[in-house]
């Protein structure tokens, strides 16, 4: 089943809730974070570049780049299949996310149909592409997709956040973080929504495009 898809505000805050009624910890940092946002995009090739643009860099970084390849056009499908790796790299892409930019670019996915695929269906399907892993996978189904129930615990922001939020001695591990999450079905992307927005608090910087 595709379940729970969050689509408006509203979605978020009844998640939010129910996090709150169960888990007191929640209720703590939504007192500090205030309303959750939505954090919906439009699905196909551009949130999913956008993902991968964003591995492994600063949010900072993640946006600069982001733009210069707007800028040139290069965040349209059809552009990047016609692009050669120096004007990927130009645009400000490394070697390696220019090969994936380019290996997505002629990928064969046809994202409306990810829109009816169960959430493991679709991390299958999308981790075929060369650069595209389970974290982007998750991004890509909660952002893009609207899954309500799907979480990315590999996010090194998520780590920290819930190390802060619950009081652990150091960071959790990505399988550590994936047993916590266990207990935040069905809102798991809501629950990633919160530790996010604790993480921009806490840490002062945003943890997540």
């Amino acid at each position: 089943m595709v379940g729970r898809i969050i689509t408006c505000d509203a979605d978020v805050a009844e998640g939010a809730e129910w996090l709150a009624n169960r888990h007191p910890a929640f209720a703590t940092a939504l007192t500090q974070t205030g309303p959750l946002p939505l954090r919906r995009n439009p699905d196909g090739f551009e949130t999913l570049l956008s993902a991968i643009v964003s591995q492994q860099v600063s949010v900072a970084s993640a946006n600069a780049i982001w733009a210069r390849m707007g800028t040139v056009g290069l965040t349209k499908q059809e552009n990047v299949a016609r692009a050669n790796d120096e004007q990927l790299r130009a645009a400000g892409l490394s070697r390696q996310k220019a090969r994936y930019a380019l290996a997505l670019a002629n990928s064969d996915i046809h994202f409306p149909s990810l829109r009816k695929m169960e959430t493991e269906d679709v991390i299958s399907h999308l981790v075929a592409v060369p650069g595209i892993g389970r974290w982007t996978a998750e991004v890509y189904l909660m952002f893009a997709l609207g899954r309500a129930d799907v979480f990315a615990p590999a996010d090194l922001a998520l780590q920290e956040a819930a190390k802060l939020l619950f009081g652990l001695e150091a960071r959790p591990s990505e399988k550590a973080l994936r047993q916590m999450a266990e207990d935040w079905s069905p809102w798991r992307a809501v629950a990633a929504r919160a530790l996010w927005a604790y993480y921009r608090v806490a840490k002062d910087r945003e943890g997540i495009r």
